[in-house]
C-alpha cells in the first residue's frame, strides 16, 4: 500500500525575469519571501557565486517540508529557510545577524499545490475542508470564521476583499444555513450556497471565484501582511538593492504600485512650490507582465505583474525604524 503524500506539480510564474530584475550582485544576501516549492530560490542560488547567500521564508509547513526533506530538498550551505510570515523578514534575518540584504524577492500567488490538494481548502473545483490557512499550525479556518461572524462581518470580508458586488447576499444565505444547523464546513458547501446568492455571473468565472479569494485574504491576513512585508523589505535593503514583487490581483498590486510611488514619486506641495525636492527612498524600475507565450503555457500567469524598484542611498527615518521594531 502506497502511503506517501500525493505529489502536485508547480510552474513558477515570471521566473526569468524576477531572478533577473531582482539579483544586482552575485556575492549578495537575498530574501525568498514566498518559497512556494522552491522556483525563484533554486534559479537564484543557480546563479549567486561562493559567498552569496540566500534566506527563504514560508508560512506554509509543507513548503518548508520541500525545501528541507526527499530527493528535492536544497542542500547548500549558502541557503536557509524559516518558518514564518514574511511581514516578520526583519526580525527573523536580524535572528541570524543579518542586518542589510541586497534583494527582496515575493511572489504573492497561491502556489499550485495549495490550490490542488483538496485538504487545504483553497478552491471550489476539489471537494474538501473549508480550511484556507497558509499556516495550518495557527489562526481560524475559513469554515471556523464563517461559523462565528454575523452577516456584517461577512459581507465585508467578501466585499472587500472580493469585490463582490452580491456580498450581501451571499452573507444572507450563509447565515440562513448556518441559523438552520446547516452551517459551511466544506468547498461543496460554500460553492453551493454563492451560486445560488449570485444571480449574474461573469463569462468564463465561477461564480464563487470572488468568495473564495476574499476568505482567502481574510483567514490569512494578506493585505496587511503584505503593508508589513514591503515595509519590511524597505529597511532591509541595502543602497543599489532591490525589491521585486509579483502580485495576482488589482488588490496586492495597488497596495504595491502605491508603496513604490510612495517612496520614488515626488509630490508637489502646492504652497511650496518652490521647495527642495523630497528625497526618495526608492526608484521604481519596471513593470512586467508575463509574454504571451507564458500564458498559453501556463494559463495561471494570465493575471501576473512584477514591479521592482531600487533603493537608493537616501537615509530611511528613524520613525520608519522604530515602527518596523516594534518600538
Amino acid at each position: 500500500m502506497d502511503t506517501q503524500a500525493p505529489q502536485f506539480s508547480h510552474t513558477t510564474v515570471l521566473l526569468n525575469e524576477a531572478v533577473e530584475s531582482v539579483l544586482t550582485s552575485p556575492d549578495g544576501i537575498y530574501v525568498d519571501g514566498t518559497f512556494g516549492r522552491g522556483g525563484h530560490s533554486r534559479l537564484l542560488l543557480n546563479k549567486l557565486s561562493p559567498q552569496g547567500r540566500l534566506i527563504a521564508i514560508d508560512r506554509d509547513l509543507e513548503a518548508i517540508a520541500a525545501a528541507t526533506e526527499g530527493p528535492d530538498r536544497i542542500s547548500d550551505p549558502r541557503f536557509t529557510i524559516v518558518h514564518s510570515a514574511f511581514a516578520d523578514m526583519r526580525a527573523q534575518l536580524r535572528a541570524i545577524g543579518i542586518e542589510q540584504v541586497q534583494g527582496v524577492l515575493l511572489d504573492l500567488g497561491v502556489s499550485s499545490p495549495q490550490i490542488d490538494n483538496p485538504e487545504r481548502g483553497f478552491s471550489f473545483r476539489f471537494s474538501g475542508p473549508l480550511d484556507m490557512r497558509m499556516d495550518t499550525t495557527r489562526g481560524e479556518s475559513a469554515a471556523d470564521f464563517l461559523a462565528r461572524a454575523d452577516e456584517r462581518q461577512i459581507a465585508e470580508v467578501v466585499r472587500n476583499y472580493g469585490e463582490e458586488r452580491f456580498a450581501v447576499q451571499i452573507a444572507k444565505a450563509l447565515v440562513a444555513r448556518r441559523v438552520e444547523g446547516r452551517a459551511v464546513r466544506t468547498t461543496d458547501d460554500l460553492s453551493e450556497v454563492v451560486a445560488r446568492a449570485v444571480k449574474t455571473r461573469e463569462p468564463g468565472q465561477n461564480p464563487a471565484t470572488r468568495t473564495f479569494q476574499a476568505l482567502r485574504i481574510h483567514v490569512n491576513g494578506e493585505l496587511e501582511e503584505l503593508e508589513q512585508g514591503l515595509n519590511a523589505a524597505l529597511a532591509l535593503l541595502a543602497p543599489g538593492g532591490r525589491m521585486a514583487i509579483i502580485s495576482f490581483h488589482s488588490l496586492e498590486d495597488r497596495i504595491v504600485k502605491n508603496f513604490i510611488g510612495g517612496h520614488s514619486k515626488q509630490v508637489v506641495d502646492r504652497r511650496a512650490l518652490f521647495a527642495e525636492p523630497k528625497p526618495l527612498a526608492l526608484e521604481a524600475i519596471a513593470r512586467i507582465k508575463p509574454s504571451e507565450a507564458e500564458v498559453q503555457a501556463n494559463p495561471r500567469s494570465r493575471s501576473a505583474v512584477l514591479r521592482i524598484a531600487q533603493r537608493t542611498d537616501v537615509p530611511l527615518p528613524v520613525e520608519h525604524h522604530k515602527r518596523r521594531r516594534g518600538e
